[in-house]
């Protein structure tokens, strides 16, 4: 059995996992990249929300991704539900906190080959495409100095099995192998699991009418009806519905799914067409015990599951990897030392909770059907209509965080958007 030793060894090749492996490597840390790059198309797209794109920025990514990216400077909520307590429609306009876009739209695939590209051209990053196995015990470098039990993991390294047999050493072992991680099962992180009466369709439309960069969404009865604006007439669609609906609306043909589509959203776009792959996701959360173990840091989906409601998933994981960055370069020579590993929890407890709740509150809300829930949706839509102060306060912290934004996400300089 070979061994490598490095500074940082990610694992996981997604988005999640590549954008952390080029943040480790453009800090100068010798970085490896473990696992096979997949860039399924599948009619997902992700919402890059502000932050996300200054992180992209950082990471030398958005020049290549922008073309292929389209703004979103308004996101409207409509009240779809047929409730006794009906909501005024809700635009939430990006100028409003002084922003050109709340962030930008584009197809997750593009995202992951665009960050597979600058891979290849990342000094001190070192690609291996195969699977990890597990995990090896911490390993000290040099022995502490007696009377300084805090010292104790300085200097330590911990190996990743991979399945070609070969094992590397690195001070900070970053987990992105997503919800059924085995890093984090070999670490002993317990995890907590629920799904939800609900899959979400997912493609891409052509449409008669121009979006005008508003992404709309429906709440209706079983979840999120939303439309989000990608280049030209072209919106990408994720239908969060019964199971048994999403089902039967994925086995019709092109011309009947984009009928449909159409019905449901009122005609708002016009005419439409299916422009590209579809594919149906099981609404699931899931949450962990602990973000860190030793040597180790858990990030993106591997750390949190929620639903795919206001943009919040792969943005949140980013986060993750931004605040993980910051924490490592503050422990200057050892980037997985306890300190680093402890401020890294402490940044990400509240964030990643508070988000998780509200995704989750407002789903199950839309999916009770009874007056106090319906009363009480209702009246949290009328306030944000009415009273600009809390709109604008919710539009704010909707986007980045306003306690404890990472380096990387805050706004260097003002952000043209391209008609």
């Amino acid at each position: 059995m070979s061994e490598k030793s490095l500074d940082v060894v990610v694992v996981g090749a997604g988005a999640t996992g590549i954008a952390a492996a080029l943040a480790f490597a453009r800090e100068g840390y010798a970085t490896a990249l473990v696992g096979e790059v997949r860039a399924a198309r599948d009619g997902r797209t992700v919402a890059l929300l502000d932050g996300s794109v200054s992180f992209l920025e950082a990471l030398g990514v958005w020049d290549a991704l922008a073309p292929e990216a389209a703004p979103l400077e308004t996101m409207r909520l409509v009240d779809a539900t047929d409730n006794l307590f009906r909501a005024p429609n809700v635009d939430f306009k990006a100028h409003e906190i002084d922003l050109d876009a709340f962030g930008w739209n584009v197809e997750n695939a593009t995202l992951v080959e665009r960050l597979a590209e600058a891979v290849g051209e990342a000094p001190g990053l070192t690609h291996f495409p195969v699977s990890a196995d597990g995990l090896g015990a911490v390993q000290e470098v040099f022995a502490p100095g007696e009377g300084e039990p805090d010292e104790a993991e300085e200097g330590a390294e911990r190996a990743v099995r991979l399945a070609d047999g070969s094992s590397l050493l690195a001070s900070l072992i970053v987990a992105a192998d997503g919800r059924g991680s085995k890093l984090r099962e070999a670490a002993g992180i317990r995890t907590r699991s629920w799904t939800y009466p609900q899959k979400a369709l997912t493609t891409i439309l052509a449409h008669e009418r121009d979006h005008r960069d508003v992404s709309s969404e429906f709440h209706t009865r079983h979840g999120p009806f939303t439309l989000v604006p990608l280049p030209g007439r072209r919106s990408s669609l994720v239908w969060v519905t019964a199971p048994e609906k999403a089902e039967a609306l994925a086995a019709l043909d092109d011309d009947a799914l984009a009928r449909a589509v159409e019905r449901q959203a009122r005609s708002l776009l016009g005419a439409m067409r299916i422009d590209g792959p579809r594919g149906v996701v099981p609404m699931t959360g899931m949450s962990v015990q602990r973000y860190t173990a030793d040597r180790l840091a858990l990030v993106g989906e591997t750390a949190h599951v929620f639903p795919p409601i206001g943009a919040q998933g792969l943005n949140l994981g980013l986060r993750d990897v931004a605040s993980l960055r910051d924490a490592a370069v503050s422990a200057n020579t050892d980037p997985g030392s306890r300190a680093a590993l402890r401020a890294y929890e402490r940044s990400r407890a509240l964030d990643v909770r508070t988000r998780t709740l509200g995704v989750d509150m407002l789903n199950r809300t839309l999916l009770a059907g009874i007056l106090p829930a319906d009363f009480l949706r209702g009246a949290g839509l009328h306030a944000l209509s009415a009273v600009g102060p809390l709109r604008r306060m919710l539009m704010r912290e909707g986007v980045t965080p306003t306690i404890g934004t990472p380096q990387l996400m805050r706004r260097r300089e003002p952000r043209a958007v391209a008609f």
